[in-house]
């Protein structure tokens, strides 16, 4: 193989840069994983939970979120499994029947409904899929909208029983641009072409995010966590306008180092300012080298490293920076800002 017959695919480059690099296995500051997904990463292996409390142990979490309880049975047999094997370090959060929505007019008061009985099954919170204002439909086939009035019985419900709605309701905003030589996102969209929304069927970016703000505004009683930085990362002057108007909003930085890294500065200044409001935070299943890595953009200054553990970035070719946060910063976004929203015990 020549240079010019080498494929992207295949390209490795290896840095040349001599710079400082530290590897930070645990956090300052012990952390609550406020964004996870057990269930999905878990499968139905009951011998996996010890596994993952070694990983927690290991890596300094004292708490992860499980956005995957989903309802009725199958919420009731995750909260099980998580209780029986430690009470204390799973926090299981219901979600929603996008697919009830297309026959039941009154889905809006159903999913409520359901809601209070996911509290009563032992659920802390509720998680609201991307699938609100991109796919999920009403029986007229219309797509239902982020802020659609038939779903405020559901946040105002959440709000009457305190729960926090983790709410996740656009994707990077190349998922919603041409896929073209100029997507930065090329390779990860061809990997999976159904993330991607540039289509008259779809909304665009813009029209989510400005649905997304008139929710949050409407139910200033509610407690809502704009997932993946409020769906904005790329964006953080957005998103910031957002919790200034809003201040029932936070976010958190799950599966977005990739976007927040690139861009340090501005990152550090967005951290710094908004330390009540973020939340840590991964996205997948614990791992080490994982966690290590979000600890190390958190407390160091490192330059030019890996924002994951596969050998060609998953969102893009490039690499991130460490924004080295002061401490009174780093305990709020490690733990305290979580153990506030989820209503846990200080430890």
């Amino acid at each position: 193989m020549t240079a010019n017959d080498l494929r992207l695919a295949d390209f490795r480059p290896r840095s040349s840069l001599r710079v400082p690099a530290h590897r930070v296995p645990r956090p300052k500051f012990r952390a609550v994983d406020a964004h996870n997904h057990l269930r999905a990463a878990l499968g139905d292996d009951a011998n996996r939970p010890g596994d993952v409390l070694a990983t927690l142990d290991d890596a300094g979490v004292d708490v992860v979120v499980d956005l995957d309880g989903g309802q009725g049975d199958g919420l009731s047999a995750e909260i099980e499994r998580w209780h029986a094997a430690a009470p204390d370090r799973v926090v299981v959060f219901a979600g929603l029947d996008y697919a009830g929505w297309t026959t039941d007019r009154d889905f809006g008061e159903v999913e409520a409904a359901r809601l209070r009985d996911a509290v009563a099954r032992g659920a802390r919170g509720l998680k609201v899929w991307k699938v609100l204002g991109l796919r999920a439909r009403d029986p007229d086939g219309r797509l239902v909208a982020v802020d659609d009035p038939r779903l405020d019985p559901v946040w105002a419900t959440a709000a009457d029983l305190g729960l926090p709605v983790v709410i996740h309701i656009a994707d990077p905003i190349a998922f919603f641009e041409p896929l073209d030589a100029t997507n930065e996102r090329w390779e990860e969209l061809h990997a999976h072409p159904d993330w991607h929304f540039s289509a008259q069927s779809f909304p665009t970016f813009d029209e989510l995010l400005s649905g997304f703000g008139r929710l949050v505004a409407r139910h200033p009683r509610t407690t809502f966590v704009g997932a993946h930085v409020g769906c904005a990362a790329e964006d953080l002057g957005l998103v910031g306008r957002l919790l200034d108007e809003n201040p029932n909003l936070s976010v958190d930085i799950a599966a977005r180092l990739g976007e927040l890294g690139r861009q340090p500065y501005s990152a550090r200044e967005f951290f710094v300012r908004y330390a009540d409001r973020i939340l840590f935070g991964v996205d997948m299943e614990p791992d080490r080298d994982l966690y290590a890595i979000h600890y190390r953009f958190l407390e160091t200054f490192d330059e030019s490293f890996d924002y994951g553990v596969e050998a060609v970035p998953g969102q893009g070719r490039w690499q991130i920076h460490g924004i080295g946060l002061p401490d009174d910063v780093l305990r709020k976004v490690y733990r305290d800002n979580a153990r506030r929203i989820l209503r846990l015990e200080p430890s």
